[in-house]
């Protein structure tokens, strides 16, 4: 379904989201598409027919990557290149429906302990080798090792075992059931690799669309078509080439000049200065993705439940959503089960009116009667630096006074840096299902616990929502865990984001999803 929402107002779009959004699994998209020719059968195998003729050189204005080994990336611009190099098991479309990648079918047994896919026939990696059921094993046995002390074991962790039970097919067998297990398997580094790979960072050996032909760390990667992709007449573009800019406003200037084809991450700001660019289609989609604001609370100050109140209390989160993003998106209840996902989203814990004073006391109580000095961490991407800005003032009026550090988002990210800080704006990646973020990012031990956040209740009900099979009990689990972080979570969710992009009007077929890296080019083409 098509969908341009900048060009029907703001003001409308929730109306317009409620008519066209469709819950599906864990929760609903709406993709913003270009005019594309039918899609063919996902997971379909080559065929001995002849395929069409490629079409055109798509130029892609992105960040600088700093991880190119599938197992470790983590931005936009490392998950963008990894995705077009490499295939997943299953995919997620952008309705956020589960669909076929290099498996082709699966079945669900046992009450929902085994799975076992089958994967597609005649499929290659790019040394000419050929894809079997031991490589997917390999894969994954390596993402939930945890003496690798891969952001995936966690994640992986309830896995009994994973056996090559056919040349095609693979089975997995977990020790608990858990709904969202199709959801895990696409999560954004379950890439396959050929087995026993010791060389993923440097080598690009995938199944994927397109091919390596050049990689400059500073400068660009060039990809081009892959002419032996098992999905008959894809892709449909020569190739790729992803120019790298560390600075958004250089990247707009280059679209707006021809220079590059598609920018897909920008502030608001740029975005609305694109809409009305002789050449240029503009598309924006409302996403679960939301910049996160995170106190550490295993250390002073942050230590103190009072003065993650006075933050809280300090944040007016209306205005953040209006100064920031324009209205774009949704405001934020600082908890990442946002309206996205319908079945499980709840406002029945109120949200505190901001209270200036109220903070001030708190700081006060909490030995801070002068006030707090503390410095605000943020990278250099999207709005952040907008956000931080708006926080600084915000802030102020109660008593917390606040240095921002603005940081490349390759330093910010890099060397775990933003997991160290005691205050950071993060931003995180809209995701298909809600589960994740709790698993990943707030339980005790989660491997991106940046707040530090730990409390026995919040985990048993993480774990409950995360492998329950009755709907009434999960839903009645995240609206807990929901009230928990609104209550005395150490994170503030100011807004949920839409995600932007721009292209130029001479490519077809381009269709934006919530999480920008996840964008799929196979379907791509320079318009005749």
């Amino acid at each position: 379904m098509k969908v341009n929402l900048h060009i029907i107002g703001r003001n409308k779009i929730a109306l317009v989201i409620m008519l066209v959004l469709v819950f599906v699994s864990a929760c609903g998209r709406v993709g913003a598409t270009q005019p594309a020719p039918a899609a063919p059968t996902q997971g379909q195998s080559v065929s001995a027919e002849p395929r069409s003729e490629r079409n055109g050189i798509l130029r892609v204005a992105m960040q600088p990557i700093v991880q190119a080994d599938p197992a470790f990336i983590s931005s936009d611009s490392e998950v963008l290149v990894a995705n077009h190099v490499y295939d997943y098991l299953v995919d997620i479309d952008p309705a956020s429906k589960v669909i076929p990648r290099l498996a082709v079918d699966w079945q669900i047994e046992n009450d929902g302990l085994t799975y076992v896919f089958t994967l597609a026939e005649g499929v290659q990696f790019h040394d000419g080798s050929p894809l079997t059921a031991q490589d997917v094993v390999w894969t994954f046995n390596r993402l939930r090792d945890p003496e690798l002390e891969l952001p995936t074991a966690d994640l992986y962790s309830n896995i009994a075992d994973i056996q090559a039970t056919g040349e095609l097919e693979v089975t997995f067998i977990l020790n608990q059931p858990n709904p969202f297990f199709l959801y895990d398997l696409s999560d954004n580094h379950a890439l396959v690799l050929k087995a026993n790979t010791q060389d993923a960072a440097t080598k690009f050996n995938g199944t994927g669309p397109f091919k390596v032909t050049s990689y400059s760390p500073e400068d660009r990667i060039i990809l081009e078509a892959n002419k032996d992709y098992y999905i008959q007449d894809l892709p449909k573009l020569e190739g790729v080439e992803i120019l790298f800019f560390n600075d958004e406003n250089a990247a707009v200037d280059a679209l707006r000049s021809g220079q590059v084809d598609l920018v897909m991450r920008m502030s608001t700001a740029l975005f609305t200065s694109l809409q009305d660019e002789p050449g240029i289609y503009t598309l924006d989609i409302p996403t679960n993705g939301f910049d996160l604001v995170r106190l550490r609370s295993d250390r002073e100050p942050g230590d103190d439940p009072r003065v993650i109140q006075a933050f809280k209390l300090a944040t007016d989160r209306e205005a953040i959503l209006q100064l920031v993003q324009q209205g774009y998106g949704a405001v934020g209840r600082d908890s990442p089960i946002g309206p996205m996902y319908t079945q499980y989203y709840s406002e029945e814990t109120p949200i505190p009116e901001r209270d200036v004073q109220a903070a001030r006391q708190l700081l006060s109580e909490a030995g801070y009667p002068q006030g707090l000095d503390i410095v605000l961490h943020t990278p250099d991407t999207g709005g952040r630096p907008d956000l931080a800005v708006v926080l600084k003032e915000q802030w102020a009026e109660a008593g917390i006074n606040v240095e921002v550090s603005v940081e490349p988002e390759s330093v910010y990210y890099g060397e775990e840096r933003w997991l160290e800080v005691d205050l950071g704006i993060t931003g995180w990646g809209s995701r298909p299902y809600p589960q994740f973020y709790l698993d990943v990012m707030l339980k005790c031990e989660a491997v991106w616990n940046e707040s530090h956040f730990c409390d026995p209740e919040f985990d048993e009900l993480t774990t409950t929502a995360g492998t329950s099979l009755d709907e009434a009990q999960q839903a009645e689990a995240y609206q807990k865990i929901q009230q928990i972080l609104i209550e005395r979570g150490p994170v503030i969710i100011p807004y949920f984001f839409a995600q932007f992009a721009a292209i130029s009007d001479k490519f077809q077929g381009f269709e934006l999803k919530p999480f920008a890296g996840r964008t799929d080019f196979r379907l791509v083409n320079l318009q005749e």
